[in-house]
């Protein structure tokens, strides 16, 4: 199933709920979207990396199970294809314009609940763009849950995992409040992040402060990650809140601090 979040002349944002994805991918919805000039701003399964998706909350260890998809970083051993891919089944929906507000269950390889999630998504038109808010609440519900890493796992610099938007870009400018440039970008916790191309920029926020995941070349992408000096655990009942907001636009922002204060103020109106 698609569903039309936005279209507004060329741009258009699409919600995908996942279903028929292979289960090597951990099977999850996700986000396909362009800029206002129609210029594809996510990519989907790209052959570097089947199992990225758009933009998506994916996460490549909890407890153990790959909500990532593709390969597992083993400790000692590097990476390695393992039978441990779960899957986010949607259990409720309501849809109304502009917005989606889902439940969804995070089920283990054998099928048990991890977490239970509520998740709203909103996007709208703006000034020389569109600006998308997504909001989520992950709840344990049956027991502890621990949220990794490949970095918590031994891979240095790999702190991948949150909400992840993979974009069609080979090479980027990015910008943070701390400076310009993959150092200052990397591990930042700056409330924004700007990623530039000659195609579209995004501008994206965050709430959480949890410091950002940055590839700028060879692929680009973006997360602000879960798990990136230790292991992120819920006990039984409590809840972990992520959000991540971006603004698309044709041309780079000559004030992304600016337009992320926008964005954060629109993370709380739109749950």
């Amino acid at each position: 199933m698609m569903i039309d979040l936005l279209r507004s002349g060329e741009a258009q944002v699409v919600y995908h709920d996942g279903a028929g994805l292979d289960r090597v991918l951990a099977p999850r919805p996700f986000l396909t979207a362009s800029s206002p000039s129609g210029v594809a701003v996510t990519e989907v399964s790209p052959d570097d990396h089947p199992h990225h998706l758009g933009l998506s909350l994916a996460l490549p260890d909890v407890n153990g199970v790959s909500f990532w998809g593709g390969n597992t970083f083993v400790r000692g051993h590097g990476p390695a294809l393992l039978d441990n891919h779960g899957v986010q089944r949607v259990d409720e929906r309501e849809i109304s314009e502009g917005r989606i507000a889902e439940r969804l269950s995070w089920l283990d390889p054998k099928g048990a609940v991890l977490l239970d999630e509520e998740r709203v998504i909103t996007a709208r038109a703006a000034d020389e763009g569109w600006e998308l808010v997504w909001t989520t609440r992950l709840t344990a519900v049956a027991g502890s849950v621990g949220f990794g890493s490949p970095q918590t796992n031994g891979r240095v610099g790999a702190f991948y995992g949150g909400l992840f938007w993979r974009t069609p870009f080979a090479d980027a400018r990015v910008r943070t409040a701390d400076g310009e440039g993959i150092a200052a970008a990397h591990g930042s916790d700056s409330p924004w992040l700007a990623v530039d191309t000659p195609a579209a920029s995004l501008v994206a926020a965050s709430t959480t402060r949890m410091p950002w995941f940055v590839r700028h070349r060879g692929y680009v992408g973006f997360a602000p990650a879960v798990a990136v000096t230790g292991r992120r655990t819920l006990a039984a009942g409590e809840s972990l809140h992520l959000d991540l907001a971006v603004a698309v636009r044709d041309r780079p922002a000559p004030h992304p601090a600016e337009i992320a204060d926008g964005l954060l103020a629109g993370v709380g109106d739109a749950v």
